[in-house]
Parts: C-alpha cells; structure tokens; sequence
C-alpha cells in the first residue's frame, strides 16, 4: 500500500463508556517525526485487555489491545529504519489512548519500539504473540532493577537456577526460554497436561511440578539444591506469591510479580518482593479512567531498546518460539467474545490471535 491510499478514518475496537468496548470508525493515527504507521495483519491478546474495559480504567474513545504486527505504511521524517512494507511487530499500551491501541486496522508506534521479523521465520499470526508477554519476561529478567539477570547471549557461570511461577501461560513460555538461553537451570509450576510443553522450552526435566500439589515448596527445594535466589511469579495471586516467596533459599533472594504485591501473602523478610507493569518500557506517562497516573520511566523505555536489537536474531536462529496460537475468527468484530472466553478463564498455554 503506497502512503497515498492510507485513509483518514479505520475500524477500531474502542472503549465506550457504560457499555464496554465495540467497534467504531476511527481516526487513523498521525505519524509523529520518530513514529511508524503499520498496517496489522495480525494481532493477539491479553489478559489485560479484557480486564481494563471490565474494571473501568480503560479510557472511553480510546483503542483496545496491545500486541500486534503487521507491515509498515508510513514513516515519520526521522526514521530511517523500518522501511515502508517492511514486517515489523511489537506492542502498545492498549485502552488508555485515542492515537494507540493494537486492535484496529492502524496502528502506531514509536520505530524504535518495533521489532522486525525476519523473513522466511515467524507469520503475522506467530508474531503478534511477542508482545507483552514477552516483554514482561524481559523486563522481569534482565532489567537491573529487577531480577538482572545474565543477559543472552552471555551465560550465568556454574550452576543457578531460577523458579518460575505459572511456566504455562504467556509471560511464563518466554521467561523459560530466555532464562534457558541465558544458561540458568528453571524450575517451574503447570498444569500436569502442560508438563511437556514447558520442559520442551527448556525448564528441568526434573523441576517442573503442579502448582496444586500440597508438597509443591518442599518439591522445588529439593530439585534446587534450596538455592533458588531468584523468581518469577507470573500468575500472582495470593497462592502464587506465597509459593514464590516459599521456595527462595535461606539466604533469602528475590521475587518479581507481574501484578500487585499481597503483603501478607508471606510472612518472609529475608524475600525482597516488587512488582511491574510493562507498559512503562513504552517511556509513555499514562493515566486511566479511575484518575491512576503513571509517568513515563525512560530507563525502562531505554532497556527494552536495547534487549529489541537482539530479537530479530533470537528469532532468526530459531532461540525464541512463539506462543501456541489459538486462531479466532472474525475478526475485530469477533474480539468482544474473545475477550468474554479469556474471563471466563478458558484459556491454557495458548494465545488467541485474530487476522484483522
């Protein structure tokens, strides 16, 4: 598509006040000097997308969802790098602004903040799946006001292992990989009909147990050694916490939450325990529809730049897999029942994708 054809106005799924989220005609984004306009061809979801139009923080007239790809159509005046068609993916903070939300025909993005997909690798569909989740395990990892972690291709020396709460679901697939690549051992929590797939991501064959089982803390400690000083929690919940923070050794250690910390979820000094929302990696301020207002983190925005120049070749060499897709038909038109099914807590280890 030559930047002459781009419309004035998309098909958009916005936030409307009292009502929920439906589609709408749509601005198409203007491209700022350092942004890119892509055309999606496909994009994916989270939980958070479904939770922020059911909680009352997404903004009225603003753009839902979050992880998308797609080709370029237009570029701002400083950009040099991705060109016009080329693949590109990534993620945007979704039912918070008018000018940025994945689930639309349009989307913009600041260039630097896109990934481009090499050819003959990942599809649309496949793509998409690198968005959020992906970018929490990152963040969560690597970050040096996190975990800091070893960063690959460098490998922690001797033996380290790191536990990961919740090895199944989408922050957890990617955390186990990258963890994996970055030489570390990983213990890990599933579901038993998902104990094959994170040990085929490359958590120990001998560390990954059911969350449910009563012994799970005892079962953790032993595969480790009692060594872990470092985990992951990506489900955090008050059951999750607790574990988390039961399974660090004795000379205490830390846990990351993907949602808020439950204080009384452990009764643990010696576990330093901190939470984190991607979205600050974006290096946008923000504010919802319930007057919360977060300000823009640039540290956060500038190690997700970084770490970004590593993912076309992670992918390339076949290091990173994407997300098992669940492909839901119908389009934009189709995501409010997407949505509906992901609150009714009926997905497992896969992602629901939509071809827009």
């Amino acid at each position: 598509m030559s930047t002459a054809n781009i419309p004035k106005s998309m098909k958009a799924l916005v936030v409307v006040e009292g009502t929920g989220v439906a589609v709408r005609d749509h601005p198409v984004p203007e491209v700022g000097a350092d942004d890119i306009l892509v055309k999606n061809v496909a994009v994916a979801q989270n939980p958070t997308d479904w939770k922020f139009a059911d909680s009352g923080r997404g903004n009225p007239g603003s753009v839902v969802g979050c992880d998308w790809s797609g080709h370029v159509v237009r570029v701002g005046t400083n950009v040099s790098t991705p060109k016009v068609g080329e693949h590109v993916a990534g993620f945007v903070m979704g039912s918070t602004f008018a000018d940025s939300g994945a689930y639309a025909e349009y989307v913009r993005t600041p260039a630097e903040l896109a990934w481009a997909v090499p050819a003959g690798t990942f599809t649309h569909e496949e793509a998409a799946t690198l968005g959020c989740a992906f970018w929490t395990a990152v963040q969560a990892l690597y970050h040096p006001k996190r975990l800091g972690l070893v960063e690959p291709p460098a490998k922690v020396a001797g033996e380290e292992w790191v536990y990961i709460h919740g090895g199944a679901s989408s922050v957890g697939q990617f955390a186990i990989q990258l963890a994996a690549l970055s030489g570390y051992k990983v213990a890990t929590t599933a579901s038993p009909q998902n104990f094959a797939l994170v040990k085929g991501l490359g958590a120990s064959k001998s560390a990954v147990f059911d969350y449910r089982d009563p012994d799970v803390v005892p079962k953790i400690k032993a595969a480790t050694h009692d060594s872990v000083r470092a985990a992951l929690d990506t489900i955090s919940v008050r059951e999750s916490q607790a574990i988390s923070a039961a399974g660090i050794a004795p000379a205490g250690g830390k846990v990351m939450h993907i949602l808020a910390v439950i204080p009384d979820a452990t009764a643990r000094t010696d576990v330093v325990r901190e939470s984190m929302i991607i979205y600050s990696a974006l290096g946008r301020e923000y504010t919802f529809a319930t007057g919360h207002h977060a300000p823009a983190v640039p540290e956060d925005r500038a190690q997700m730049v970084e770490f970004l120049k590593k993912v076309p070749g992670l992918v390339k060499d076949g290091k990173i897999k994407p997300l098992p897709i669940k492909l839901w038909e119908g389009g934009l038109d189709s995501i409010p029942a997407g949505l509906q099914y992901m609150k009714e807590r009926k997905v497992s280890a896969e992602k629901i994708v939509y071809k827009i």
